[in-house]
């Protein structure tokens, strides 16, 4: 029996059991996964198809990354939009061909930018992912490398002008983020962000293998004992490095418990370069990341691809793409039909964010979210086209450089020069390697898609924006 001394009023209980029912759910919020997926997007610079334990590498250890590439699907028909840096972040970036953009090769110092017919940044007012993901109510970064405009341009735009909440940067104007602090600025984002109950996006932009070489002694003491020339033995070391970094994100997202709600994609910029055999290993000074070792460490390998970094070849733009996401993606798979390209990413992202497209914007690419989950796909509806500086002369030994343009439509590949008057054409899913040209035997097909490449140009402005221009121009 109950005495009356201790009897609560019915009101008093029915706000009590409020209380203790709201605190239980505030409590519950806080502790369960954001509900949107978040997205770690790490990009590498100059890290060939071949530069990876899990694609048969001799001597690189990279044991993190193909920790995803067993959790998850190694998609090897992957492409980005340039053979250099600039414009192939700018189609992550946008969603468009860089060349909408007038960018087709990196961004230097104005002289350089003006001469090449380019902007001396990346318009800050073009659509972008972190912008659109940021409007679906996502925390957005920027850790790493820019290089959508150049250290040596003061007055242009900084990173966070173009939609993130949160950027530590080098190759960009401003204060340079040293290059290693990558993944320690990534690891507090997320942590913040699961604090506060947010689903985040973030572009790691790693610096490696990019020239100059940032060598940690510890990381070459791993490969001391490997026989190993120097040259060999710096680049390992670089990639060992950013692997383990790497890993220390992945290990954030297991501690956190956001490792099964968070899409992760390994990827890289363009192929490897590489140094000649004669190259005499120094140092060089590069004004946006320190001093390193310079191109002769340059060993960046392609596993067969044709032509290396700045080349429209397999070489310069089949790069690697490992995308994880337990209990979406396949664990443990190889994908070797599916045709993604950089510009496929902003549709695919902001698909799976639930962030809306503008009206007015059309992506170059297509959103390739059921893809990557498995669904078949009977080719690309849309077509991919390139444009570079194209330099040397087609067939003499080792060219890889003279293409000005290319597309990719179905299985058709076609590289031209800058007036079409040599083409090569390559069935590019049965011939990934590129070792058979079937021009002759399919006169028909090159003709159709040299008469694409000509419609595509007439849609590309004639010359830079000039609002998109440094106040150091003359």
């Amino acid at each position: 029996m109950i005495s009356r001394s201790t009897m609560i009023h019915p009101a008093v209980l029915m706000l009590l059991v409020s209380m203790f029912v709201s605190g239980v759910v505030d409590r519950a919020s806080a502790n369960e996964p954001a509900s949107k997926p978040n997205i770690l997007f790490i990009f590498a610079d100059d890290w060939g198809w071949g530069d990876l334990g899990c694609h048969g590498h001799p001597y690189v250890k990279t044991p993190n990354i193909d920790r995803l590439a067993r959790e998850g699907t190694d998609f090897h028909r992957f492409t980005v939009a340039s053979g250099v840096c600039s414009p192939s972040r700018t189609a992550v970036m946008t969603g468009h061909f860089p060349a909408r953009y007038n960018i087709d090769g990196h961004f230097a110092w104005v002289p350089s930018n003006a001469k090449r017919n380019m902007p001396d940044w990346l318009d800050v007012n073009a659509v972008t992912m972190p912008r659109l993901l940021k409007s679906a109510g996502y925390a957005t970064a920027h850790f790493g490398k820019w290089h959508l405009s150049n250290d040596m341009i003061p007055d242009s735009p900084s990173p966070g002008e173009y939609g993130y909440d949160t950027y530590g940067a080098f190759n960009c104007s401003g204060e340079q983020m040293p290059v290693h602090e990558d993944a320690d600025n990534a690891i507090e984002f997320i942590e913040n962000s699961n604090q506060a109950g947010k689903p985040f996006f973030i572009n790691l932009w790693v610096h490696e293998p990019h020239t100059p070489f940032h060598v940690v002694p510890k990381y070459r003491w791993r490969f001391r004992d490997s026989g190993l020339e120097e040259t060999d033995e710096i680049y390992a070391s670089v990639l060992a490095h950013a692997d383990d970094r790497i890993g220390e994100v992945l290990d954030t997202l297991d501690r956190l418990g956001l490792s099964d709600n968070t899409l992760v994609i390994f990827s890289s910029d363009n192929g490897p370069a590489r140094g000649r055999p004669d190259a005499t290993l120094d140092l060089t000074y590069d004004t946006a990341t320190g001093a390193g070792f310079g191109i002769a460490a340059s060993k960046g390998i392609t596993a067969g691809r044709k032509g290396y970094k700045a080349s429209l070849f397999e070489g310069g733009i089949n790069v690697p793409f490992i995308a994880r996401w337990p209990g979406k993606i396949a664990a443990g798979k190889v994908d070797d039909r599916l045709m993604i390209s950089a510009v496929d990413l902003l549709p695919t992202f902001c698909e799976l964010a639930g962030a809306e497209l503008p009206p007015s914007y059309t992506p170059d690419g297509m959103s390739q979210l059921s893809q990557l989950q498995g669904q078949s796909s009977d080719g690309r509806s849309k077509p991919l086209f390139w444009k570079m500086n194209g330099h040397g002369k087609p067939k003499s030994e080792n060219s890889y450089h003279w293409v000005s343009y290319c597309i990719v439509d179905q299985n058709w590949k076609l590289l031209a020069n800058e007036d079409a008057s040599y083409v090569e054409l390559y069935d590019i899913v049965e011939d990934a390697y590129e070792k058979t040209d079937l021009k002759d035997r399919h006169p028909e097909v090159a003709s159709e898609l040299v008469d694409k490449i000509e419609k595509w140009k007439t849609s590309l402005p004639a010359k830079p924006n000039a609002k998109n221009f440094s106040s150091l121009r003359r």
